[in-house]
Protein backbone atom coordinates (compact mmCIF):
# COMPACT_ATOMS: atom_id res chain seq x y z
CA UNK A 1 0.00 0.00 0.00
CA UNK A 2 1.53 3.39 -1.48
CA UNK A 3 0.98 6.09 0.99
CA UNK A 4 0.50 9.56 -0.84
CA UNK A 5 1.39 12.64 0.82
CA UNK A 6 -0.42 15.95 0.60
CA UNK A 7 -0.36 19.30 2.71
CA UNK A 8 -3.37 19.30 4.46
CA UNK A 9 -6.23 21.46 2.92
CA UNK A 10 -7.29 24.63 3.73
CA UNK A 11 -10.02 23.69 5.57
CA UNK A 12 -8.81 21.29 7.53
CA UNK A 13 -5.79 23.36 8.81
CA UNK A 14 -7.40 26.71 8.95
CA UNK A 15 -9.89 25.71 11.58
CA UNK A 16 -6.87 24.06 13.29
CA UNK A 17 -5.17 27.43 13.15
CA UNK A 18 -8.29 29.31 14.57
CA UNK A 19 -8.58 26.74 17.37
CA UNK A 20 -5.64 27.45 18.31
CA UNK A 21 -5.78 30.66 18.31
CA UNK A 22 -8.88 30.77 20.38
CA UNK A 23 -6.79 28.95 23.41
CA UNK A 24 -4.24 31.68 23.12
CA UNK A 25 -6.10 34.60 22.90
CA UNK A 26 -8.94 32.64 26.16
CA UNK A 27 -5.87 32.20 28.04
CA UNK A 28 -4.60 35.52 27.39
CA UNK A 29 -1.34 35.04 25.19
CA UNK A 30 -0.25 35.94 21.92
CA UNK A 31 1.75 33.76 18.84
CA UNK A 32 4.52 35.08 17.63
CA UNK A 33 8.20 33.60 17.24
CA UNK A 34 10.29 36.79 17.17
CA UNK A 35 9.51 37.32 20.88
CA UNK A 36 11.20 34.21 21.80
CA UNK A 37 14.88 35.95 20.73
CA UNK A 38 13.85 38.32 23.55
CA UNK A 39 12.88 35.54 25.86
CA UNK A 40 16.38 33.75 25.11
CA UNK A 41 18.09 36.42 25.26
CA UNK A 42 16.80 36.90 28.65
CA UNK A 43 17.53 33.48 29.86
CA UNK A 44 21.04 33.64 28.71
CA UNK A 45 21.22 36.81 31.31
CA UNK A 46 20.87 39.68 28.40
CA UNK A 47 18.88 41.50 31.52
CA UNK A 48 22.14 42.48 32.91
CA UNK A 49 23.19 44.09 29.49
CA UNK A 50 19.98 45.73 28.52
CA UNK A 51 16.79 46.74 30.20
CA UNK A 52 15.16 45.60 27.18
CA UNK A 53 15.79 41.71 28.81
CA UNK A 54 14.58 42.43 31.95
CA UNK A 55 11.42 40.42 32.34
CA UNK A 56 9.39 37.22 33.74
CA UNK A 57 11.51 35.05 30.53
CA UNK A 58 9.86 32.10 32.39
CA UNK A 59 6.27 33.22 31.79
CA UNK A 60 7.70 32.39 27.66
CA UNK A 61 8.77 28.95 27.89
CA UNK A 62 5.60 27.96 26.51
CA UNK A 63 6.27 30.11 23.61
CA UNK A 64 9.95 28.55 23.45
CA UNK A 65 8.58 24.58 23.20
CA UNK A 66 6.00 26.46 20.46
CA UNK A 67 9.02 27.50 18.40
CA UNK A 68 11.06 24.21 19.02
CA UNK A 69 8.35 22.14 18.01
CA UNK A 70 7.87 23.82 14.65
CA UNK A 71 11.45 23.66 14.27
CA UNK A 72 11.24 19.70 15.24
CA UNK A 73 8.39 19.52 13.21
CA UNK A 74 9.66 21.34 10.02
CA UNK A 75 13.13 18.86 10.29
CA UNK A 76 10.36 15.82 10.60
CA UNK A 77 8.22 17.10 7.13
CA UNK A 78 11.02 17.70 5.39
CA UNK A 79 12.84 14.46 5.95
CA UNK A 80 10.59 11.95 6.14
CA UNK A 81 7.45 13.34 4.95
CA UNK A 82 8.24 15.16 1.87
CA UNK A 83 7.83 13.77 -1.79
CA UNK A 84 10.55 14.75 -4.53
CA UNK A 85 8.65 16.19 -7.06
CA UNK A 86 8.93 19.96 -8.80
CA UNK A 87 7.50 23.03 -7.57
CA UNK A 88 4.59 24.16 -9.25
CA UNK A 89 5.21 27.23 -10.65
CA UNK A 90 3.60 29.66 -13.13
CA UNK A 91 5.81 29.09 -16.50
CA UNK A 92 6.19 32.76 -16.59
CA UNK A 93 7.45 33.15 -13.15
CA UNK A 94 10.35 30.28 -14.00
CA UNK A 95 11.40 32.12 -17.38
CA UNK A 96 11.44 35.37 -15.00
CA UNK A 97 13.68 33.51 -12.65
CA UNK A 98 15.77 32.26 -15.29
CA UNK A 99 16.39 35.09 -17.23
CA UNK A 100 17.59 36.33 -13.53
CA UNK A 101 20.27 33.65 -13.46
CA UNK A 102 18.66 30.80 -11.65
CA UNK A 103 19.95 27.70 -12.88
CA UNK A 104 17.15 25.29 -12.17
CA UNK A 105 13.96 27.45 -10.97
CA UNK A 106 11.22 25.26 -9.05
CA UNK A 107 13.35 22.28 -8.52
CA UNK A 108 13.75 23.56 -4.54
CA UNK A 109 12.60 25.55 -2.14
CA UNK A 110 15.57 26.80 -1.17
CA UNK A 111 17.11 27.87 -4.56
CA UNK A 112 21.10 27.58 -4.59
CA UNK A 113 21.75 30.80 -5.72
CA UNK A 114 21.35 32.02 -2.28
CA UNK A 115 21.42 28.95 0.11
CA UNK A 116 24.08 27.27 -1.55
CA UNK A 117 26.94 25.95 0.14
CA UNK A 118 29.54 28.57 -1.75
CA UNK A 119 28.64 31.21 0.28
CA UNK A 120 30.28 33.30 -2.35
CA UNK A 121 30.57 37.29 -0.97
CA UNK A 122 26.93 37.91 -2.58
CA UNK A 123 25.48 35.23 -0.75
CA UNK A 124 26.42 35.66 2.69
CA UNK A 125 25.60 39.92 2.02
CA UNK A 126 21.49 38.64 0.93
CA UNK A 127 21.52 36.10 3.97
CA UNK A 128 23.19 38.56 6.84
CA UNK A 129 21.50 41.68 5.25
CA UNK A 130 18.10 40.20 4.94
CA UNK A 131 18.50 38.41 8.31
CA UNK A 132 19.11 41.88 9.88
CA UNK A 133 16.42 43.81 8.21
CA UNK A 134 13.75 41.05 8.87
CA UNK A 135 14.81 41.22 12.67
CA UNK A 136 14.92 44.99 12.48
CA UNK A 137 11.47 45.16 11.12
CA UNK A 138 9.98 42.28 13.50
CA UNK A 139 11.37 44.64 16.29
CA UNK A 140 10.39 48.07 15.12
CA UNK A 141 6.63 46.53 14.31
CA UNK A 142 6.42 45.19 17.62
CA UNK A 143 6.35 41.75 16.03
CA UNK A 144 6.73 39.33 13.37
CA UNK A 145 4.52 38.20 10.48
CA UNK A 146 3.01 35.16 12.08
CA UNK A 147 2.38 37.39 15.35
CA UNK A 148 0.30 40.44 13.89
CA UNK A 149 -0.95 38.10 10.79
CA UNK A 150 -2.36 35.22 12.92
CA UNK A 151 -2.82 36.78 16.40
CA UNK A 152 -2.82 40.41 16.22
CA UNK A 153 -5.86 40.45 13.12
CA UNK A 154 -7.36 37.44 15.06
CA UNK A 155 -7.73 39.78 18.13
CA UNK A 156 -8.82 42.71 16.14
CA UNK A 157 -5.87 44.89 16.68
CA UNK A 158 -5.40 47.98 14.19
CA UNK A 159 -1.92 47.96 14.49
CA UNK A 160 -1.56 44.29 13.08
CA UNK A 161 -3.48 45.62 10.27
CA UNK A 162 -1.19 48.19 9.54
CA UNK A 163 1.55 45.86 10.26
CA UNK A 164 0.36 43.43 7.64
CA UNK A 165 -0.59 46.11 4.86
CA UNK A 166 3.09 47.10 5.48
CA UNK A 167 4.15 43.75 5.03
CA UNK A 168 2.67 42.76 1.95
CA UNK A 169 4.03 46.14 0.33
CA UNK A 170 7.33 45.27 1.36
CA UNK A 171 7.33 41.54 -0.22
CA UNK A 172 5.40 43.03 -3.56
CA UNK A 173 8.39 45.97 -3.27
CA UNK A 174 11.11 43.32 -2.91
CA UNK A 175 10.00 40.79 -5.62
CA UNK A 176 9.08 43.29 -8.26
CA UNK A 177 11.95 45.80 -7.95
CA UNK A 178 14.58 44.80 -5.61
CA UNK A 179 14.97 40.92 -6.87
CA UNK A 180 15.61 42.20 -10.28
CA UNK A 181 18.17 44.30 -9.48
CA UNK A 182 20.08 42.08 -7.30
CA UNK A 183 19.91 38.96 -9.45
Amino acid sequence: MEIILQPWPWYVAGPIIAAVMFFLLYAGKSFGFSGNLRTACAMAGGGQVAEFFKFDWKSQIWNLMFALGAILGGFIAVRFLSVSEEIALNPNTLDALRDMGFANPGESYLPGEIFGTDFSPKSLLILVGGGFLVGFGARYAGGCTSGHAISGLSDLQLPSLIAVVGFFIGGLVMTHLLIPIIF
